[in-house]
């Protein structure tokens, strides 16, 4: 089992939505940006900053249920220290979406006064709204509009061309599709991405994945483990040679798979199944609440 992820994922369609990004920045008043609660570094663009600029940006910590409360506390105040305004929300269940026009006009308070001085007043505020496949953009938008405007799939990529949501007399959305970058330089975060399915599964081994984040789950959240899957986590050989090579993280899939029955002739575990198993029960918040990155990540 190769310990070498390298992700480099860059279809045509994402290279012409960052030109359009940077096209339409001076048609919007303000940017939108979403990531995942559960690795807001990882989900986190980082051309996004020299794109957007100086434009007003609320940054939305999206699948807050599914991310641990504490990490999420701790992300807000990381990103309200930074200058940076920044909502915990869940898009898909509509927890804390209610929070977001008056956040958004508290944010551009200045600019409204501007406009309301010249005349303006009740001009709608136009933002747009970015973030990488499969982070719950299309959720937010139709959470908003009340409405099933935006196409929402459970699978990256899906939001090809940009278009223009209606948010009552409020707001006027520019919703643009999902952005990855160029290439992953980190391979960790190629991982961290994978882990919550922003990333198409076919592009790394999937039992590989599943080790690395039993592994991870080993280390920080090995309660969760052990209650889901019904299993002991007593006796795992562990030493620094066997956390870099996934060698904690296959046993534990082992006893899972054993725990499950998934087995095949000759009473071999089937790991791959196993494998399928844990990384669509994690996405699926089957695992508990789970954060894989916290702001001490950093680097």
């Amino acid at each position: 089992m190769s310990n070498e992820i390298s992700v480099q994922w860059f279809p045509g369609h994402m290279a012409k939505t960052r030109r359009l990004m940077q096209s339409n920045l001076k048609l919007v008043d303000a940017v939108v940006e979403m990531t995942d609660a559960r690795v807001p570094i990882s989900s986190r663009n980082p051309e996004m900053d020299r794109i957007v600029g100086s434009k007003p940006r609320i940054i939305i910590l999206n699948k807050c249920d599914a991310a641990d409360e504490t990490a999420t506390s701790m992300w807000l105040d990381y990103f309200k220290r930074n200058g940076i305004k920044a909502l915990s929300m869940d898009c898909r269940s509509g927890k804390g979406v209610n929070k977001f026009i008056p956040a958004l006009r508290e944010h551009l308070k200045e600019q409204i006064d501007i406009w309301n001085s010249k005349g303006m007043v009740g001009r709608p505020v136009r933002i747009m709204i970015v973030g990488i496949p499969n982070v719950g953009k299309s959720s937010f938008i139709n959470r908003l509009a009340g409405s099933k405007r935006a196409r929402v799939e459970d699978r990256p990529g899906v939001t090809r061309g940009k278009q223009w949501v209606s948010i009552g007399n409020e707001i006027e959305l520019l919703d643009m599709p999902g952005v990855l970058w160029p290439k992953f330089e980190d391979k960790t975060v190629g991982e961290h991405l994978a882990f919550t399915g922003a990333v198409k599964d076919g592009i790394m081994d999937l039992e590989y994945l599943a080790c690395r984040l039993l592994q991870f789950l080993y280390e920080k959240y090995p309660e969760n483990i052990a209650e889901r899957y019904c299993i002991d986590l007593d006796g795992i050989y562990e030493d620094e040679m066997s956390m870099s090579n996934c060698t904690v993280g296959f046993e534990i899939l082992e006893r899972i798979g054993r725990k499950r029955g998934f087995l095949i002739s000759g009473g071999e575990i089937n790991t791959e199944r196993a494998a399928v198993t844990v990384v669509d029960e994690f996405r699926d918040g089957k695992l508990g609440r789970i954060t894989i990155e916290t702001p001490r990540d950093i680097k």
